[in-house]
């Protein structure tokens, strides 16, 4: 279940990010949206039912980016980078420990997703994305965006509103109102134009080829805020992935026929049967290095200090103990050394 929660601030620099775990079992990590407040999404009804589907006996863990929600509410325009996106990624898994994850990418998050997977491809297992796009610029001409950014700017309850119209679609006019006041709580005026342009100007076509992982990318076909033509290219453009297209017009996937998206998201999220007989000892193959670096994780040494005892780099011994961890089954060195343990392999 994941009605308990825990917020913590993870430091980066002089500021911090608000994160939130929930849950227990494997890690799913939501890289942040455009805006969001930890406190005030859980709130919402059909947010709560969206991710209680999706993360079902899963470690859930969400963040709001700097600048808004209950993080720091400082953001620089050097913050607003993909590099900038996956660096706190990166961050928080390391803060958490997690050496691998699933990622569930929606809207601009995906760009996260899609850019952390193809550059750190050990640290994930699968890769689902929702409502997803590569290019900013294609989402709409020039002259739509100018004038969104405009009203944002000129006036944040109006634009709030506008904003409310374009990623709702048919929602009633209570929950319309809602998400306008949310908006403005989780952010100001400045900040919610500064993070729309980042949005807009995202290019991740050239991680696109490079993903690897199991990828499934879900899209409502009269999305009205990024084109169901966006998703689809995104799909093409992954090797072997899956795309799932779905009726409905909101953009946000916990509005209208939200059992349908979680249906989707938790097929991708699925994780490969392996029988009895492949978890046995015998069948767990570590080479001599790997059970040496093994032995040095149960030590409770870190990359650097395993990297100098054995004179590699700590790249290299990055790469082993992800492998270590993928025959082992596990998401996280604490878990590998017990099943390591379990094995008869220490």
């Amino acid at each position: 279940m994941l009605d308990r929660s825990e917020i913590r601030f993870l430091p980066l620099g002089a500021r911090r990010v608000a994160y939130e775990i929930r849950g227990n079992g494997p890690p799913v990590v939501a890289p942040a949206w455009w805006v969001s407040h930890l406190e005030l999404d859980w709130q919402s009804a059909g947010f709560r039912r969206f991710w209680q589907g999706i993360a079902d006996e899963h470690t859930l863990i969400r963040y709001d980016r700097l600048g808004v929600g209950m993080s720091d509410r400082t953001v620089r325009e050097s913050d607003l980078t993909i590099d900038g996106e996956v660096a706190t990624l990166r961050a928080l898994l390391d803060e958490l420990e997690l050496e691998r994850v699933s990622l569930i990418g929606g809207s601009c998050g995906s760009c996260t997703a899609v850019a952390f997977a193809a550059m750190f491809p050990e640290r994930v297992d699968r890769l689902v994305l929702y409502g997803s796009y590569s290019d900013g610029a294609a989402i709409a001409a020039p002259s739509v965006t100018d004038a969104i950014l405009a009203a944002v700017r000129a006036h944040w309850g109006l634009g709030s509103r506008l904003l409310s119209d374009l990623f709702l679609g048919g929602a009633e006019p209570a929950e319309h109102e809602r998400f306008a006041r949310f908006q403005r709580e989780a952010a100001t005026a400045e900040t919610a134009a500064a993070l729309l342009e980042f949005v807009y100007r995202l290019d991740v076509r050239g991680y696109l080829p490079q993903v690897r992982q199991p990828a499934l990318v879900v899209h409502r076909r009269d999305d009205r805020a990024v084109p169901y033509r966006l998703g689809r290219e995104v799909a093409a453009a992954i090797p072997g992935a899956t795309f799932i297209p779905l009726q409905g017009s909101a953009h946000f996937p916990w509005h209208g026929d939200a059992d349908s998206v979680v249906r989707a998201c938790r097929e991708g999220l699925a994780p490969e049967q392996t029988s009895h007989e492949e978890a046995e000892p015998e069948k767990v193959l570590l080479s001599n290095r790997e059970r040496e670096i093994l032995a040095c994780v149960a030590r409770g040494l870190s990359d650097r200090e395993i990297a100098e005892h054995l004179v590699l780099s700590s790249h290299t011994v990055h790469r082993h103990v992800a492998n270590i961890r993928r025959k082992l089954g596990r998401t996280s060195r604490t878990a590998a050394v017990a099943e390591a343990a379990r094995l008869g392999l220490l």
